[in-house]
């Protein structure tokens, strides 16, 4: 399996319900360091995952939507404690839609599994992955 990954980063403030979560209840922030990696069987006729700036572009917009918002006032997560699992899938999510919708270009078509980490510092991350559908 050959993998292509390229990392931005976000900057965000939520809080969370329940009293598992302890101090961070209170409105903090958070920055988060995102690698979205591309995986694929065989590489494509140009010998590539993808193409890098393309998936760097795209992975920078997705960001876009969430950089610097306090996601406690976000419409799209409305009620929901915003952990970095919960993210790391809402961000694969709006990515594998981009990419269904043709912005990677035609070498995507050959992309079968993304995985979306989201690093809170350099001992702690979590991550979603799955396939993605054919296109």
């Amino acid at each position: 399996m050959y993998s292509l990954c390229v990392r931005d980063h976000i900057m965000i403030a939520h809080s969370f319900r329940g009293e598992i979560f302890g101090p961070a209840q209170q409105l903090h922030g958070a920055t988060y360091v995102v690698d979205c990696e591309l995986r694929r069987r065989e590489l494509d006729p140009d010998g590539l995952v993808v193409d890098i700036g393309k998936a760097s572009m795209v992975l920078r917009e997705v960001l876009g939507e969430l950089d610097y918002q306090n996601l406690d006032q976000h419409p799209a997560f409305k009620g929901q404690n915003t952990t970095t699992e919960f993210l790391a899938r809402a961000i694969f999510d709006r990515f594998a839609a981009r990419i269904s919708a043709g912005e990677l270009g035609e070498s995507a078509k050959g992309l079968s599994v993304m995985r979306i980490q989201l690093s809170e510092s350099h001992v702690a991350w979590a991550a979603f992955e799955a396939e993605l559908p054919a296109l």
